[in-house]
């Protein structure tokens, strides 16, 4: 308690995809499962810095993840964490050194209705199929310049599924929503510069240095950009950037790598 936790996910087979930024979401989930109960209910933490994330597969709808964290310290103010998720036995993603602010509880979240869920997840587990897959928000290509930069607008729904539990009380658009739509704009980019090697497309590698700076909420308008930093044989890094009302919501690089098409 406080320091491990292991869960399994089935992943539902009769969705269209399952992006490895929900395979991070749910690693993200389960270490705020462990740092909840730590504090007693008392916070819940929201995403805010992760020092890298890797991409070492894809996850196909109908796999089963499991995953795992290890808390590296937890208390009313943050929760330090590190994890990974595993399909057949072999990671797909991991997260390093990630930083959760804790914020109250019930800001978001009804206490005693978390702590039910917990006890549901520990016994037999929650109905599976819920998660029918989530429609894509609305991206619009902008200015950009062809192999070096892209921008796009975003339009974050003024309602989805997702918000009934992110949050309930305040409802939030995803950090992980927003980084796959970021990913997104950034792979576009890349598939156009001239480098990458013949019968290869561009893949996530890892993404660094990704922090969050402010809540999107329902119906919000941001503003991504995609700049391409430094390009090597077969890699490349993305510096990307979302604003929300001209301030800066969001920054992370990507590193992408080649991969051999089959």
């Amino acid at each position: 308690p406080g320091k491990r936790s292991v869960g399994r996910y089935d992943v539902p087979a009769g969705i269209a995809a399952f992006p490895s930024c929900l395979v991070a979401e749910a690693v993200g989930q389960l270490a705020a499962w462990v740092s909840m109960e730590h504090i007693a209910f008392r916070g819940r933490p929201v995403a805010a810095l992760a020092t890298e994330t890797r991409f070492h597969g894809d996850v196909t709808p109908g796999d089963t993840l499991t995953l795992t964290v290890d808390i590296e310290s937890c208390d009313d103010d943050a929760v330090a964490y590190s994890g990974h998720a595993e399909v057949r036995g072999s990671k797909v993603i991991e997260l390093v050194h990630c930083l959760g602010p804790m914020l109250p509880v019930a800001e978001f979240d009804a206490p005693e209705a978390l702590a039910a869920r917990l006890e549901l997840l520990r016994g037999r587990g929650a109905a599976p199929g819920a998660f029918r897959g989530v429609t894509p928000p609305r991206v619009v290509k902008t200015l950009g310049q062809t192999g070096r930069s892209a921008s796009a607008v975003l339009r974050v729904p003024e309602s989805a599924p997702f918000f009934g539990d992110h949050f309930p009380r305040r409802p939030v658009f995803p950090a992980t929503l927003l980084l796959d739509s970021q990913i997104g704009l950034a792979l576009d980019l890349s598939r156009v510069a001239t480098h990458w090697p013949a019968g290869s497309k561009p893949v996530p590698a890892r993404i660094t240095h990704d922090k969050m700076r402010s809540f999107i909420p329902p119906g919000a308008t941001l503003e991504m950009d995609a700049e391409l930093s430094t390009t090597g044989a077969d890699s490349a890094t993305i510096k990307l950037a979302a604003r929300l009302d001209g301030k800066t919501a969001a920054t992370a690089r990507l590193d992408v790598i080649a991969r051999t098409q089959s």
